[in-house]
């Protein structure tokens, strides 16, 4: 809002004049030519993590449907891209240039893609298409396991997609120190040292912790807290997001039929279903002898008092791939205690298992900023280029790309959003969440930063933005404030001197 029109006008120059020096390089040329193009594209979010920490499943959450993984025969690694399409469909590509289309085959809010007996080193990455409103302005590409090391000579590939992003989901189980490592790895160059603001860290598979019980989330919540409160996890992540992937996608595509077993199960005396779910192989093999008696918990909508209603093995088995053991003791007591109904349970387990909060975050930090973040990754290619073939007149290119970065206020807001996360910033609780509102952590737009309905008139918006442009006047302008609190307030300021320059230039307009 505050600076985009400029790195919008900035950065495309910036290109545009290095274009004009490296016309004798091929690879130099089609690379800025490249990020000129992705202006016009969707954001473009890497979503990456170490073995097992729950990429698809994270991935098909967010989508809202089973799209993903698609895996070669040999288990290889394989880069994945899910875009916007008109309908669903999947193009494989070798790494020599060539293409063929894939067969798909779709059901009720699934994709299987068919890689039939093609093996990781014929394939090199797939893109499919799916039809969803997620991927409109939004391309997602699953990565395959990151290295153990993050080093660029272990997966080169890899690295390099990862850095053409314009922002990261990196999921971890426990934020150990090889994910650290990876994510150094990533802050390559002045740009990524200066503006480590594309990276959210995913405290996956949440639902693990605690040993699995109910209140397991608020223990990931307080272990995310934690975690981010780390100085050497602050400096490369926006924040520390705590989802349980498997309850959210459950949530995400519940059935009607699932439902109806969760709520046969959930008739069964608390006891005896709390000793069938101690282990995932008990709850299998357990035999229910008990037989429910008429008009139990949701007899009102569905007669559930016939006792071959409860799931056999096989069925069991299903619910246990859908839900894990977590899932299913959160879902029976979620029934138990008001969800009576499909809606309020999906709504319910996609509520606690923290995707909401994901979501939000993506939008706030990624979605919302995209135009940002493609100066951003365009700045980064612009310096790699630079720096990989130096001749006269780039150090000219390099020195813009600092005064860009230097400069930029969007950039300026995205780091002290990070900064008002970090609790040792010692500002007033009141002002530290106006500032965070002010400087778009809440959203963008200049009624939600100001605080108002999105239908106040420009004479209200007004009015609240002189309110706050004299009382961060006077927090920048405060000499008993340390300089690093006043620095927070000049930021404020910039930001709401924007919002008033845009409504007097929208009010010139007419």
């Amino acid at each position: 809002m505050t600076g985009a029109g400029r790195l919008d006008e900035s950065v495309p120059a910036l290109l545009t004049d290095a274009l004009t020096l490296y016309w004798d390089n091929p690879a130099a040329t089609e690379r800025l030519r490249h990020y000129l193009d992705r202006f016009d594209e969707p954001l473009r979010i890497a979503v990456a993590g170490s073995w097992r920490a729950g990429k698809s499943t994270l991935l098909n959450a967010i989508l809202g449907e089973e799209v993903a993984p698609v895996e070669p025969a040999d288990g290889g690694p394989l880069h994945t891209w899910y875009e916007d399409g008109p309908e669903p469909g999947a193009t494989a590509y070798s790494a020599e240039g060539s293409a063929w289309e894939l067969p798909v085959i779709r059901s009720t809010g699934a994709l299987r893609v068919e890689l039939g007996g093609w093996r990781s080193t014929q394939v090199s990455e797939v893109v499919v298409r799916w039809p969803t409103r997620v991927l409109r302005h939004t391309t997602l590409v699953e990565m395959p396991a990151v290295p153990p090391t993050g080093e660029d000579e272990e997966h080169p590939t890899a690295m390099k997609i990862i850095r053409d992003a314009d922002a990261v989901l990196y999921l971890t189980r426990d934020g150990r120190e090889t994910d650290l490592r990876f994510l150094r790895a990533l802050r390559e160059g002045t740009v990524g040292r200066s503006t480590p603001v594309n990276v959210l860290q995913v405290l996956a598979r949440a639902d693990e912790l605690g040993g699995g019980r109910v209140d397991a989330l608020v223990t990931a919540k307080q272990l995310a807290r934690r975690q981010y409160q780390e100085p050497g996890v602050r400096p490369l992540c926006m924040g520390v997001v705590p989802v349980a992937g498997l309850v959210a996608l459950a949530g995400r595509v519940l059935s009607e039929i699932e439902f109806a077993a969760l709520a046969a199960l959930a008739e069964l005396p608390r006891e005896e279903l709390t000793a069938a779910l101690l282990s995932a192989d008990r709850f299998v093999n357990t035999q229910f002898t008990t037989v429910r008696p008429a008009g139990g918990l949701h007899a009102a909508a569905t007669d559930y008092s016939d006792s071959t209603l409860l799931p056999d093995a096989t069925q069991r088995r299903a619910l246990l791939d859908r839900f894990g053991v977590f899932g299913l003791r959160l879902a029976t007591t979620l029934i138990r205690t008001g969800a009576t109904n499909r809606a309020g349970l999906a709504a319910e387990l996609v509520r606690r298992s923290g995707l909401t909060e994901l979501r939000e975050s993506m939008a706030r930090y990624f979605t919302d900023r995209r135009e940002v973040l493609k100066a951003r990754s365009a700045l980064a290619a612009l310096e790699r280029v630079v720096r990989g073939d130096p001749r006269p007149g780039s150090a000219d290119l390099l020195a813009r790309v600092e005064q860009v970065l230097a400069s930029a206020h969007d950039l300026r807001e995205l780091r002290l959003l990070a900064t008002l996360r970090d609790p040792k910033t010692k500002i007033d609780r009141d002002l530290a969440a106006e500032a965070h509102r002010l400087v778009g952590g809440n959203g963008t737009s200049l009624a939600v930063r100001l605080e108002l309905d999105q239908d106040t008139d420009g004479g209200q918006l007004w009015e609240r933005g002189v309110d706050a442009l004299y009382r961060w006047q006077a927090q920048a302008e405060d000499p008993l404030l340390r300089p690093d609190q006043r620095r927070i307030a000049r930021v404020v300021l910039r930001s709401v001197e924007g919002m008033l320059a845009e409504l007097r230039a929208g009010w010139s307009l007419h």
